[in-house]
């Protein structure tokens, strides 16, 4: 007896078959699909992944946006319960439990973005992780806002962000994200990373750096004010400072001799300390 089935019933059962399996279960079956709005670029270079996770000092460790473990893999041995993940994809979350079962309880499914960084360790952690380029900026303003818990960052970012990060003074690529980071960690280029290692690959090159919490404990200035002279130096940086400081000054204040020479400079040209006292200079009455 000959038995026939169309195509499309063929096709219909695949389809049944597929939407009855569970996140879980697909998660079993298959790698995660990158998704452009969540600015996923997949590691696959394995030496690369162990070259990130060698570079990390800290026992206690936060893994930011894990995917498929590439890093996790190499994690787990040598930190076990110290280690805890978090990732906003759910199809990344399904595939890590499924791999990764031994995260358990620390893996958490959440956006760092948004999350309460106080719950997760007691005490100090480190933070890791291939970082979003999309995103990249506002995790290290979380993390900056949890500096005194977070003493050591390893991470992979856009080579281009990478490098304005570790810039020092006097260059064109050195920007606000520098002088903040810099007030507070101290900073180094570890290596490159062609777009190669990724899948899908990106359209730029990447860089992985390590930030470690240096020994400052106050600017000795008003933080606020700090930042907003920054960013207003930083958002007019072709003006010299006289220039594009004049609505902060009128502010304040301040009785501020404009004459002093570091007013003819542009942004680029100061470091931390120098905007510290021109900070200072600022606080008015």
């Amino acid at each position: 007896m000959h038995l026939s089935v169309s195509t499309s019933s063929v096709h219909s059962l695949a389809t049944d078959y597929n939407n009855s399996l569970s996140l879980q279960d697909k998660a079993n079956h298959m790698e995660v699909r990158a998704k452009k709005a969540l600015g996923q670029h997949f590691l696959t270079d394995q030496s690369i992944a162990k070259g990130i996770v060698d570079a990390l000092r800290g026992e206690k460790v936060l893994e930011v946006g894990p995917g498929m473990g590439v890093l996790t893999q190499y994690l787990l041995p040598i930190r076990g319960e110290n280690l805890k993940a978090v990732e906003i994809d759910t199809e990344s979350v399904a595939y890590l439990k499924s791999h990764f079962p031994e995260l358990g309880e620390n893996l958490v499914a959440g956006d760092f973005l948004k999350m309460n960084m106080g719950t997760l360790f007691d005490g100090e952690y480190s933070v890791i992780g291939n970082f979003p380029y999309n995103i990249s900026s506002q995790i290290f303003f979380k993390i900056l806002e949890h500096r005194d818990r977070i003493p050591e960052v390893v991470c992979m970012i856009q080579k281009e962000v990478a490098e304005r990060i570790a810039e020092k003074p006097g260059t064109k690529t050195y920007g606000i994200l520098s002088v903040f980071l810099q007030a507070w960690y101290d900073i180094e280029y570890l290596f490159t990373v062609g777009s190669g290692a990724f899948n899908p690959p990106p359209k730029v090159q990447s860089a992985v750096i390590r930030l470690t919490r240096n020994g400052r404990t106050s600017l000795g200035c008003d933080e606020k004010l700090f930042r907003m002279v920054v960013k207003t130096a930083f958002g007019q940086r072709r003006k010299t400072l006289r220039n594009s400081l004049k609505p902060i000054i009128a502010s304040t204040g301040a009785a501020v001799d404009t004459t002093d020479p570091v007013f003819d400079l542009r942004p680029e040209r100061l470091g931390v300390d120098d905007f510290v006292a021109l900070t200072v200079s600022l606080q008015g009455k």
